[in-house]
């Protein structure tokens, strides 16, 4: 049995499909079938039952998965951790992120980059829960977020900056001058909400005693930066964090007056997995950033 031949029956059992399988591992689906047969023949056992319209996994290919995914997932952090002990940052840093989280990241990455030129940054943008789900999956080393509502044993949260939920609008907004908003004034408003899963929506119902509160919503989208677009040019309002509009002109954000108004931006770690050198410099380099100090509390100290 090879590691080789794990990782393929790992990919082929995520993706029921052999083809899709096959270019997600940049092979033909020929090695990819021979690699899984011969992994089959060596544990006399069928992993996969298979016909021409699905793939599907046998009761043993299911039990399989959980002792594959750990012997892949030590042979990882062994060889990580080996290069780690020759103080070398080399590799991929596999990072995960929320939307709001991107305007932040642009000084790090380049920082990284410059500083790292050995190590290759891969940053997905994904829901909250999908990002935690790769997480637990070592899909990603780290991922960065708002603290969650629900907490997760299998999850350290980090408080890396504090932030609030505003009431995001174009500066030509006739309410662009206000220095606070209620609930009442939202209720007046052309709201243009992000959609369910999103962490600016969650929190907002968290906060909140029934949801949207009586707000009407004209508009629902789950991707931020046409969101910040729309609002930008009409007279639409929307709720976000405050660290969104972090490099965007022509948008203001306006207070609210709610209780518990508070959004911790977080580095969710994996509990008690193995943290990467390039994973501790990079966060390092994100707390050093001025885009974060921005937002921290440790900024009205300085």
């Amino acid at each position: 049995m090879e590691l080789r031949q794990l990782r393929y029956f790992l990919k082929v059992a995520e993706l029921l499909s052999f083809s899709e399988a096959a270019k997600n591992l940049f092979i033909t689906q020929s090695t990819l079938s021979q690699q899984i047969k011969q992994l089959e023949t060596e544990l006399d056992t069928m992993l996969f039952e298979r016909n021409s319209h699905e793939v599907s996994l046998t009761e043993a290919g299911e039990k399989l998965v959980r002792y594959a995914e750990k012997v892949v997932v030590d042979a990882d952090v062994c060889q990580q951790k080996m290069t780690d002990l020759k103080g070398l940052l080399t590799g991929e840093l596999n990072i995960g992120a929320t939307y709001t989280f991107g305007p932040l990241l642009t000084e790090t990455v380049l920082e990284f980059m410059k500083q790292h030129p050995n190590v290759r940054l891969n940053i997905v943008y994904k829901t909250m829960a999908e990002l935690m789900d790769m997480l637990q999956r070592r899909e990603v080393d780290f991922v960065l977020a708002f603290k969650p509502t629900e907490k997760n044993d299998k999850v350290d949260s980090h408080v890396l900056f504090n932030n609030k939920l505003v009431a995001v609008m174009s500066d030509k907004n006739p309410l662009a001058t206000r220095s606070s908003l209620t609930i009442e004034d939202l209720q007046n408003c052309q709201m243009a909400m992000p959609a369910h899963g999103l962490q600016a929506r969650n929190s907002f119902e968290e906060m909140t005693d029934d949801g949207l509160n009586g707000i009407k919503t004209r508009l629902e989208i789950n991707d931020v930066n046409i969101l910040l677009k729309l609002v930008e040019k009409s007279k639409l309002v929307t709720l976000l964090a405050e660290a969104t509009l972090h490099g965007e002109e022509g948008l203001v954000g306006i207070p609210l007056e709610m209780r518990n108004n508070d959004m911790e931006g977080c580095i969710h770690l994996l509990n008690q997995a193995y943290v990467k050198n390039s994973a501790r410099e990079f966060c390092k380099l994100l707390g050093q950033s001025r885009a974060i100090m921005k937002y921290s509390s440790l900024s009205k100290l300085l």
